[in-house]
């Protein structure tokens, strides 16, 4: 049972110090590197789990059942391999012909691992049980591990090279993945050398907690840079659009908004007295005096600014309420709150204003108020036409003076 409790402290251990990257969302959806160091993690789990039954079913001498997992383990040690080919190919991002080599030896080995063991079937080339059922390893497995002993080492020789060119940060990673190699290279050397000893598992937890400790918590932090930037991305993208939105709705020539923002707040009215969730709200539509007058004599620039001074003029009156440019002369302003409370000082001292101007040369604007009558108005625009109305008494008592 020894042999198997080393198996099983491993497994405990490598559990426990890579519980995060087994059950956190963000190295299963992540970058490829992610993937496959997630993919190596789960395969070392499963050659732990070949390794410790495999130390009870030979401890009681149970042949059949040591067969089979003798098979599950060699299958289980060759996902890890190519996993971790896979892992530095994908991590390191090295272009050189040892990397590219790398990346398919980790295909021939799982294809060469799987061809041997069916093989085995028909002959003893990896393994085989006496009739005591005492455990033989066979010439294809001291092969197999001697060509794992020259991936690590080969990978890890040239790793440390190139790590002397890298910067710093960079440099940590290369080192993890060469100390990774080196420590899985005297690992496998001790297993060919002593088959009914764990070194294996051994082999594989200290590698793993070494790229745990070096790799891991930069893989942590860049992910958390990530995030970062796509929140950035996202706060961007939220104020462009907001931009857009503001250039869709805003007049150009006054600044106030403009017809497809009255469509909109229209509509949304709409609903809400259709709701019943308003009870009070005013119109005010207005309309211009002579711009008709001031465009033929003095240009259009001329009445633009007329325009523009009208707006300003109905701006600061109502400074409280939204106001509306809804056509070349015609402004509406939404009462509610404190201009709707205040609505007849308001509207009251807009017209003594408008007189005034009347006899300075100014801007001349007719209004007309109207409020909503729950009950009897069952939509904006019944409220909106006998503001319009008034507006239009306004419009010819003003001509009339």
């Amino acid at each position: 049972m020894s042999y198997s409790t080393t198996g099983l402290l491993a497994l405990l251990v490598h559990v426990i110090v890579n519980y995060d990257v087994i059950r956190n969302a963000h190295y299963q959806k992540g970058t490829p590197a992610a993937d496959s160091y997630r993919g190596m993690i789960l395969a070392v789990i499963l050659f732990y789990i070949a390794d410790i039954l495999w130390g009870i079913f030979y401890d009681a001498r149970l042949v059949t059942l040591t067969t089979a997992d003798t098979v599950f383990y060699f299958l289980a040690m060759a996902a890890t391999v190519f996993m971790w080919t896979r892992y530095v190919f994908l991590y390191l991002k090295l272009n050189g012909k040892l990397m590219q080599l790398l990346s398919i030896a980790g295909w021939m080995f799982l294809i060469l691992v799987a061809l041997v063991l069916f093989l085995n079937i028909f002959a003893p080339l990896m393994f085989w049980f006496d009739p005591s059922g005492n455990y033989h390893g066979g010439m294809m497995r001291s092969i197999l591990l001697g060509l794992q002993v020259l991936m690590f080492l080969s990978t890890s020789v040239y790793v440390f090279v190139v790590a002397h060119k890298a910067e710093k940060v960079i440099k940590r990673h290369y080192k993890a993945i060469g100390s990774f190699g080196l420590t899985m290279t005297v690992m496998v050397s001790l297993q060919i050398l002593y088959p009914l000893l764990p070194m294996y598992s051994m082999g594989c937890l200290l590698s793993v907690c070494i790229l745990h400790t070096f790799v891991v918590g930069d893989m942590k932090e860049d992910r958390r840079r990530e995030l970062e930037e796509m929140l950035a991305r996202e706060q961007r993208q939220k104020l462009e659009l907001g931009s857009a939105r503001h250039l869709a709705y805003t007049d150009s020539l006054t600044g106030v908004k403009n017809t497809h923002a009255y469509v909109e707040t229209e509509k949304h009215l709409d609903e809400r007295i259709a709701e019943g969730s308003i009870r009070e709200f005013g119109v005010v539509v207005f309309d211009m005096n002579g711009l008709k007058q001031v465009n033929d004599t003095q240009g259009h620039e001329a009445g633009d600014r007329y325009i523009q001074e009208a707006c300003r003029m109905i701006c600061r009156q109502f400074q409280h309420s939204p106001v509306y440019r809804i056509g070349g002369d015609e402004f509406v302003a939404l009462l509610e709150g404190e201009d709707y409370r205040n609505r007849k000082i308001l509207i009251s001292a807009f017209e003594t204003h408008v007189e005034m101007n009347m006899h300075s040369g100014k801007a001349v604007v007719a209004s007309g108020l109207a409020i909503f009558r729950p009950g009897q108005d069952n939509s904006y625009r019944r409220v909106f036409e006998r503001a319009d109305q008034r507006m239009y008494d306004r419009k010819g008592a003003l001509k009339a003076m």
